[in-house]
């Protein structure tokens, strides 16, 4: 049989809560693993409607390949006439922090100053916004391979001594130090269809990693399943219902995931001395069950409610 929908994946334990939701709804759908697969142009997978919840993360998880088959594959269904949700254009923006920083300074958000670079000498004579800075990947995910650095010569001894630092893409960036009251956190929105779906505060302790999946940072307190491990000992990552965000914050995430042609997305930002600074977006946008209770319901049912109303 011919499934109405196929979702696209890397990460078969990020994917189970809406498998389950899709399940009990009855949606008729199958799922495409990226980490070993392959596709003919001619013969692609059939479906109504394509759901791309591919994460730039998966070269932590030793499933580099998974990234360049999921933009072929997108590009290819898409030139073929389907429709994909997080379609190629979506990823593509996921997977470059440079094409975000781009997309935030043509709509006017404010947002960290960001330098791409594969040089590191010539990364310093362009850095111009001072240290700590932070180092990140050109492709990110998970917080993988982010560090703050306080002066040059850290810099340039860290890209010396760790040159996997450069893998998959051979891009890094520096980017601005925006420090966040530790109490406060950061505010993470989750979009879905153009609309917001809750809102949230995320306290880090200093963490990177501040995936919303469970299987990476438990509701518990507990250890997560997660390949990122952080450098330090640190608390684990909180999080909280934030059910009075501001209304102009709302709209400038819609505007960002217009743009971007994000149909589900995660719109990170923080606040700093009266600034509200937009840094991350997230095509692949894990939910938090415990955070949709919070407002009283399950977000991952409301996903695969709208994902069967989208099936033609």
């Amino acid at each position: 049989m011919t499934p109405d929908l196929i979702v696209i994946h890397e990460h078969p334990e990020w994917q189970k809560p809406l498998f389950a939701a899709l399940e009990r709804r009855g949606v008729s759908y199958a799922p495409y693993d990226l980490k070993r697969n392959a596709f003919d142009p001619a013969r692609l997978p059939p479906a109504k409607l394509y759901f791309n919840q591919a994460s730039p993360s998966a070269y932590v998880r030793a499933n580099t390949r998974a990234v360049p088959l999921c933009l072929a594959l997108l590009r290819s269904l898409e030139i073929g006439g389907a429709r994909v949700l997080n379609g190629s254009q979506a990823f593509a923006l996921e997977l470059s922090k440079s094409a975000q920083a781009a997309l935030l300074l043509r709509l006017g958000i404010d947002h960290p100053r960001t330098l791409a670079f594969n040089d590191p000498a010539l990364a310093l004579e362009h850095w111009d916004s001072g240290w700590p800075a932070l180092l990140k990947p050109e492709q990110g995910g998970s917080g993988a391979r982010m560090f703050l650095l306080n002066s040059p010569q850290e810099f340039l001894r860290l890209v010396r001594e760790r040159p996997d630092l450069w893998l998959p893409e051979n891009l890094l960036l520096l980017q601005e130090y925006c420090p966040v009251d530790p109490a406060r956190g950061i505010v993470r929105m989750e979009f879905m269809g153009g609309e917001l779906l809750y809102a949230m505060r995320v306290v880090s302790h200093g963490a990177f990693n501040l995936c919303p999946s469970e299987t990476c940072n438990p509701a518990d307190g507990g250890a997560g399943h997660c390949e990122i491990t952080p450098s330090a000992p640190v608390k684990p990552v909180e999080f909280y219902p934030y059910p009075d965000i501001p209304a102009d914050a709302v709209e400038t995430g819609k505007r960002l995931v217009a743009a971007g042609s994000l149909d589900v997305a995660g719109i990170e930002y923080l606040e700093m001395d009266g600034r509200r600074i937009f840094y991350d977006v997230n095509a692949n946008s894990n939910l938090r069950k415990p955070i949709g209770e919070a407002f009283g319901f399950d977000p991952f049912d409301r996903v695969a409610a709208w994902l069967q109303s989208q099936i033609p």
